[in-house]
């Protein structure tokens, strides 16, 4: 661990009181010279961190994504990240394809804090902003089929509804199959791709991506989205960090992780589904579908009765729905 991310995490520990230079300088087994020096890279780079003569240091709430933040906000239950955090990305899904290609270990994270190419499922963009957006991507290696591969959407799904019921008190909906709603309005994006290994038909690596919408003013987003998209802080100043907000989503996906093959994080996702019981629209091998959402199955799959009485059972690789209408 570098001189400054010791530096980093100390003063994120002792928050919101004072470490004195020289206590620091104990504890890190660092002279006074280097912990100034790395205090005044870490105010260069956007943290708050107060001096005082007489009572040291003190790390100010920052809203500045760091892999030692991220550490900080995980549970002991979650396993060890390895958190690579970038100032921009073309993709943190390319990010972390390249990270399996190279060989990196499970559990790597990728966070960046703008991504200059986002795009979504089937290849949409999606609007990102630096400084007001959480976007990264997870390499997993799971060793399991692709009947499997599913079930990981909606795991991530229920994750990061979760973690934000919990730390924001809004009432976070679910798009089947992989979106995030706030009052109507789209939040979060996640998309997941397999690699597979040839000889064992299983999936060799899984990468599972996101971007949230954080803190974004709902003035700043294209004309075009503002009744489509929103943020978690769309008007107010945010009352977390989205380091604390990225630990809580993966403390909630690992903790769901661990309590695999029972169902409870289904129910949620059926619960939280506002397209159940709704007429959707929708594309299948190219002809064009109606019908009554009645089900999601067990494997996340989303059932829907024609009008012809028949049952189309929908992955979601194979669809994407077009539109959502009261059923009348």
């Amino acid at each position: 661990m570098s001189t400054k991310s010791q530096v980093l995490t100390l003063l994120m520990k002792q928050a919101p009181a004072f470490i004195s230079g020289e206590e620091m300088a104990q504890q890190l087994s660092l002279s006074r010279t280097a912990i100034w020096k790395a205090i005044n890279e870490l105010k260069k780079e956007g943290h708050l961190i107060s001096s005082s003569r007489n009572k040291g240091y003190r790390y100010d709430n920052s809203d500045v994504l760091s892999a030692e933040g991220i550490r900080l906000s995980l549970d002991s239950e979650t396993p060890k990240l390895s958190i690579v955090v970038l100032n921009a990305s073309e993709s943190t899904m390319k990010d972390a394809k390249l990270a399996a290609i190279n060989g990196e270990p499970a559990n790597t994270l990728i966070v960046a804090d703008i991504q200059e190419a986002p795009k979504g499922r089937f290849g949409r963009p999606f609007f990102s902003k630096a400084g007001s957006g959480i976007y990264m991507s997870m390499l997993l290696r799971p060793n399991q089929n692709f009947e499997e591969m599913a079930q990981y959407t909606v795991i991530m799904a229920v994750a990061i509804a979760r973690a934000m019921d919990d730390l924001t008190q809004v009432q976070t909906e679910i798009k089947w199959v992989n979106d995030i709603y706030i009052n109507g309005k789209k939040v979060c994006g996640i998309l997941s791709e397999a690699m597979s290994d040839v000889e064992s038909g299983q999936i060799s690596n899984v990468i599972i991506g996101m971007g949230i919408n954080f803190s974004l003013k709902q003035n700043e987003f294209p004309e075009d989205l503002r009744e489509k998209a929103t943020s978690l802080f769309p008007e107010t100043e945010p009352t977390i960090t989205r380091n604390q907000l990225i630990g809580a989503i993966w403390n909630q996906f690992y903790r769901i992780l661990t309590q695999l093959p029972e169902q409870a994080f289904l129910e949620e996702y059926r619960q939280k589904s506002f397209v159940l019981g709704k007429t959707v629209s929708f594309t299948q091998a190219g002809v064009g579908y109606e019908g009554i959402a009645t089900a999601i199955n067990d494997h996340g799959e989303l059932v829907v009765k024609l009008q012809d009485k028949t049952e189309k059972v929908l992955s979601s690789g194979e669809i994407s729905l077009s539109s959502i209408n009261p059923t009348l």
